[in-house]
């Protein structure tokens, strides 16, 4: 992973070098023609080009803090492995004292199973599995604080999202660290809208998070006539409010399995089941519709953009897509940041060719000129490239079944600070009472989420229509 985020941060670091030639360049031609300003049309290619470069500086940010993150914890498995060598069992004990040297409790390839001793600490009082369980429960707290610590960073990226003990979590123990640092990676593969919105702490003791509003303003006017009265408006408020939601997950597994089992099943089952919570997060920030529980598909009052063909193409699409961004700086005041779509909406774009079978959508590589878009990284999920000066991310859990023939895709712009998205920390508990009598235990997996998507609905344009039905190749 190490290897392929550095091979990443190098291509970046070109893609921008190249992308600061390209502006120069542009500022060299115009001063070569003696000219004093730029023309209207190599403004619009500054304009695109530093968009671009914008884009690729928050990836160099974002790659440049995973990397510092897997070095740091690199350095911490390499001191642990030393040790180990050096001491044996005696030297990691003694070694214990010193927290970042520490190998986790329960880890990757490690001979301690987490589930089994979740199920004897509960079940059967075991003292060491409880110990050891305590142990991982402050190597958890410990890690989630540093998390915390570079929360206004994460905020500008896409790094490990800052969590907090969840509302009303029961039981005492968290998954262990290598699971939680797991579910970050996974987050980040399958839950791609929901990782670019804001992210905070679910706070604790509560089931709703109602932040207030200014529904209307004062307001000035010119005072025509002095000593007459000045405008006298008074502003009015109301409130939003987020309801905390519950993501959860069970797994039936026999006593066998658990004490006998040469495998740790933890690996298995936990980072299926934190994967598949991944999806339903993604899923619940984008198209949930319940009361106080909102997507980004279904606010109310947000920028409907609607594009009808019964034979749409990408020409058209694009105009559409400047009236989405153009609704925002109308609406809200303030810039939009991010284009999310489908990935199947994407490659219909990569696809478009012009009148002399020329493709639409180039590598940023390759220095495109005149291009509808320009492409980033090929891949399935995550960012793509830019439009309209926005960088493109493409997300599967985009639903692709919407419209009157339950076939459209939508594509949504978005000022993504301005959606908040609360998450507790995710929890996992060993049950034996219920299946006693066929000698299994079930295994609880669950999180608190809440979602302010409504704050300021002229945050959000969703272009949707039969222009966006299922593409053709």
């Amino acid at each position: 992973m190490l290897a392929y985020l550095r091979k990443q941060m190098s291509s970046a670091l070109e893609a921008r070098a190249a992308l600061k030639t390209d502006l120069e360049g542009i500022v060299k031609a115009a001063e070569d023609a003696g000219a004093e300003k730029l023309s209207a049309d190599q403004q619009s290619a500054f304009d695109a080009k530093r968009a671009e470069l914008r884009a690729k500086d928050e990836e160099i940010e974002q790659l440049d803090a995973r990397i510092k993150d897997l070095e740091e914890d690199e350095q911490r498995e390499q001191r642990a492995a030393q040790i180990l060598a050096q001491h044996g069992q005696a030297g990691e004990r003694r070694e214990r004292v010193t927290v970042v040297s520490e190998p986790e409790t329960y880890r990757k390839g490690g001979q301690v199973s987490y589930f089994r001793d979740l199920y004897r600490a509960q079940v059967a009082g075991n003292r060491e599995a409880t110990e050891r369980l305590a142990r991982n429960d402050r190597e958890v707290q410990d890690h989630l604080q540093r998390i915390a610590r570079g929360a206004e960073k994460a905020l500008a990226g896409m790094e490990a999202r800052a969590l907090s003990t969840a509302d009303g979590a029961g039981g005492e123990f968290v998954p262990p660290l290598w699971m939680i640092n797991d579910y970050i990676e996974l987050a980040r593969g399958g839950r791609v809208v929901a990782d670019q919105v804001r992210p905070m702490a679910l706070p604790p003791g509560t089931d709703a998070i109602s932040l207030p509003r200014v529904a209307s303003g004062t307001a000035t006017a010119e005072q025509t006539t002095q000593n007459t009265a000045v405008q006298d408006t008074d502003a009015t408020t109301n409130s939003v409010t987020a309801n905390v939601t519950t993501i959860a997950g069970k797994q039936v597994v026999s006593q066998q399995l658990l004490d006998q089992s040469p495998i740790n099943m933890d690996q298995i089952l936990l980072a299926d089941l934190a994967a598949d919570y991944a999806v339903k997060a993604d899923a619940f920030v984008i198209n949930n519709n319940a009361t106080n529980k909102v997507g980004l598909l279904n606010v109310s009052g947000l920028n409907a953009v609607t594009y009808t063909d019964a034979t749409p193409t990408t020409a058209e699409l694009y105009p559409k897509v400047a009236d989405g961004i153009q609704q925002i700086h109308t609406g809200r005041f303030l810039p939009g940041d991010k284009i999310f779509m489908h990935p199947r909406r994407w490659a219909w774009f990569t696809a478009a060719l012009d009148t002399a079978g020329r493709p639409l959508v180039v590598p940023v590589a390759n220095m495109p000129q005149n291009v509808l878009a320009a492409m980033g990284s090929v891949v399935s999920e995550g960012f793509v490239g830019t439009l309209q000066g926005l960088p493109v991310y493409v997300d599967p859990n985009i639903p692709v079944n919407l419209g009157a023939g339950t076939n459209e895709d939508r594509v949504i712009i978005l000022r993504s600070t301005d959606v908040i998205f609360f998450e507790g920390t995710p929890q996992a508990e060993a049950f034996r009472e219920t299946k006693a009598d066929q000698l299994s235990v079930l295994l609880r997996f669950y999180n608190y989420a809440a979602l302010h998507a409504s704050r300021y609905p002229k945050s959000i344009s969703v272009i949707s229509g039969t222009g966006l039905i299922t593409p053709t190749f």
